[in-house]
């Protein structure tokens, strides 16, 4: 349900900004979020303050428990481009997420945290590459990496993902960790060609696998967001039932047999679902064998039989091309 209403001594104190009304916005914002009142209103404020205006912010906000309502009906109340949505029940990190794309009315679309941090000029030179790159899949900007007392880290883009060959930007995604790519800008038509990312283990790596089968990711060269590190990030978890319960609550009771066997599906799902021709296709595959077959070690086994979730990152030497 939607909700906008604040106390009189907040009506009287705010005034309230229309950018966007009686027309539909180039850019739609799309932040989910669950009990994050301690960075909420930082992630909001950076994003109001945008060079680029043309945008709608909407929020779901997955039944918080927290003060989270209270501050996104404030803002709301204050700025027209945004719309609140409060789910009756957690329905899960992974579904909050997909809810959203279907409520976009913009050209554009893009995932935000509610806790990250976001620079003035970030959608303003997203929707400039945009423009001058039609053949990029997507545009994302450099970013860093701030923690809970807010010291910021610059992190290097470690991905090959502009290359022109589908398989070698494939097997970037899986042999590597960062990019943060999932919070791109995206063409709002072209995401919504794409399955819906599911809500197993490691979902994040099968759903930018196959959106770099699609085409090209490009990169702006400036820092212009930092991703908060805190212990209540939703990827923080010593077991892979304890990760895929917060993706998904419905999934608590799997057994950890059938996490493991459903990611592995559904990076091959990725590559059989991709626009690729055959030679590509086969390339893919042969990436994703090699891939799995680096995982089988000893130790990555037991920690399968014993329900951790190990990491996603394959176990390659960061000097070697192959």
């Amino acid at each position: 349900m939607s909700g906008r209403t604040t106390s009189p001594a907040t009506r009287s104190r705010s005034r309230r900004v229309s950018t966007t009304r009686g027309r539909t916005p180039t850019v739609t914002v799309a932040m989910p979020v669950f009990n994050g009142e301690k960075f909420l209103e930082e992630a909001l404020d950076g994003l109001l303050r945008q060079s680029y205006q043309d945008f709608e912010l909407v929020i779901s906000d997955n039944a918080s428990t927290d003060r989270t309502a209270e501050i996104c009906r404030e803002y709301a109340e204050r700025d027209s481009r945004i719309r609140y949505v409060r789910q009756p029940v957690n329905v899960g990190a992974v579904p909050n997420h997909n809810l959203l794309l279907p409520l976009a009315r913009g050209r554009f679309f893009k995932w935000v945290a509610h806790d990250d941090v976001y620079e003035p000029r970030l959608l303003e030179r997203s929707v400039e590459a945009f423009e001058a790159h039609p053949e990029a899949f997507l545009v994302n900007v450099w970013d860093g990496v701030v923690d809970e007392s807010g010291q910021r880290t610059v992190v290097p883009y470690p991905l090959d993902t502009e290359n022109p060959s589908p398989h070698l930007r494939f097997r970037s995604l899986l042999r590597a960790n960062g990019g943060n790519d999932f919070y791109a800008l995206f063409r709002t038509e072209s995401l919504r060609q794409i399955r819906p990312m599911g809500s197993g283990l490691h979902s994040d790596r099968v759903y930018m696998g196959e959106l770099a089968m699609n085409g090209p990711f490009h990169q702006v060269p400036e820092v212009l967001f930092y991703r908060r590190e805190h212990r209540g990030r939703t990827s923080h978890g010593t077991s892979a039932r304890t990760v895929v319960a917060k993706l998904d609550p419905r999934r608590s009771r799997q057994s950890v047999l059938r996490i493991y066997v459903e990611y592995v599906w559904g990076l091959f799902a990725s590559v059989f679902h991709a626009p690729l021709g055959w030679g590509e296709r086969g390339l893919c595959l042969w990436e994703l064998a090699r891939f799995l077959l680096r995982r089988m070690r000893p130790s990555v086994a037991w920690q399968v039989a014993v329900g951790k979730a190990p990491p996603a990152v394959a176990p390659v030497d960061p000097t070697s091309s192959s």
